[in-house]
């Protein structure tokens, strides 16, 4: 009996010793994470607020569209500067394609700026590296505007400049099909890389200050973008295709010409880009049989699109993706860190573009990147630069670029 009794005691104090520990582990993370200025390099927000209409003043989980971003979960996460894409389907490359394509930007921009002014108690413009920690100590949230797709700028260069004058601080130069200016991870090869224009495009971002974005390009366009540019580059939302096989990631060969670039890699939290995802028959067909209904998509009204997202997102519900986690997501930066050292990688989740983890639903859940770094032996200082250290390096030698310009 006293063995017994003994025997429940150990298993007791070792339960309370282990539920001590762990408290005081999640207060400590909880602690470093609301000290370290945190910065989301890539969300799809806007394209809610756009279709939608999304109020991200009030916390919007549980909408028809999965909404992952708003100002009461930033809060809750500790994110401290988020950069807005505005995100613009490949549609026809022509004339007409390109004004729709550009007005569409616009809008989306404008959608933007209207948040921030709706919300000017707990939101503000960021405009340069050094807004995101000055606007943290105000207590508000730095809000940063990137393009994703350089179709928005069709074939005009001009565009850049009206872009950047209106808050863009970069532009993702395509998407999933080729443009004007470069050929795309997921589409044919046309140009074999940048094309003339991209090339153009490439130096006006340079002479602008404005960051040059190679996430979803070519593996031929990446370097040719590294050839060409006089500042270090982002991928604002791209993994380690050692890690997970996609064309979407960046190859070992791509991660050391980055840092010889001096550039950064901001990792994703989108599953197919963290880990090759399970067989999942039902959902594919699915997927194909929408794609096969809806072959004009892209280029359809926002009002066109609302009854096909329905049907998309009853898609998603019918047939689950099993979700990657916090730890697979982190298993890329290891790989990263181990293969080009720790001042080239930083966080760009992609929230309302897909980007969902299984432990990583939202924006409120971004302490769990925090905590996963410390279980792994990460430092305060290194966590810090994977937060913003590393993107905001980046962000100054670029202006730094596009102010030598002017003297």
């Amino acid at each position: 009996m006293k063995f017994h009794i003994m025997t429940i005691g150990l298993v007791f104090l070792f339960m309370m010793n282990y539920c001590s520990n762990t408290d005081n582990f999640d207060r400590k993370a909880e602690r470093i994470h609301r000290e370290m200025l945190t910065l989301d390099s890539h969300t799809d927000t806007p394209m809610d607020m756009l279709r939608w209409n999304a109020d991200i003043s009030r916390n919007l989980s549980g909408t028809p569209w999965d909404a992952k971003v708003d100002i009461p979960r930033m809060d809750q996460g500790g994110v401290d500067a988020v950069f807005f894409a505005a995100w613009i389907g490949q549609g026809s490359r022509t004339p007409g394609g390109n004004r729709a394509a550009n007005d569409k930007v616009r809008r989306t921009i404008q959608a933007i700026h209207n948040a921030i002014n709706e919300n000017s108690d707990k939101l503000e413009l960021a405009l340069t590296a050094d807004d995101a920690e000055r606007i943290e100590k105000t207590g508000k949230h730095a809000v940063y505007i990137g393009i994703e797709n350089g179709y928005a700028i069709g074939d005009d260069l001009s565009q850049i400049e009206d872009f950047y004058k209106m808050g863009v601080r970069y532009m993702t130069l395509c998407h999933v099909k080729n443009n004007d200016i470069c050929d795309s991870s997921n589409d044919t090869t046309e140009h074999n890389g940048l094309s003339d224009f991209g090339k153009k495009v490439v130096r006006e971002m340079n002479r602008l200050g404005m960051m040059v974005d190679i996430s979803h390009v070519s593996d031929q366009t990446f370097y040719d973008v590294l050839k060409i540019t006089e500042a270090p580059v982002i991928a604002s939302h791209s993994c380690a295709r050692a890690i997970c096989d996609n064309p979407r990631n960046l190859t070992d060969n791509m991660l050391k010409a980055l840092a010889e670039n001096g550039g950064v890699v901001q990792v994703n939290i989108y599953t197919e880009y963290v880990k090759t995802p399970e067989p999942n028959p039902e959902r594919e067909a699915a997927e194909k049989a929408l794609d096969a209904k809806y072959p004009n998509y892209d280029e359809l009204t926002e009002a066109e699109k609302k009854p096909i997202l329905k049907e998309y997102y009853a898609m998603m519900k019918k047939y689950p993706l099993k979700l990657a986690t916090v730890s697979d997501f982190v298993d890329h930066i290891d790989h990263i860190v181990k293969l080009i050292g720790i001042d080239y990688v930083g966080i760009g989740t992609d929230f309302d573009g897909g980007g969902e983890l299984a432990d990583l639903k939202d924006v409120s859940q971004m302490q769990n990147i925090t905590k996963e770094l410390l279980r792994r032996g990460y430092s305060k200082k290194d966590i810090q630069k994977i937060w913003s250290g590393n993107f905001l390096r980046v962000f100054r030698e670029v202006e730094r670029v596009g102010r030598s310009y002017t003297e």
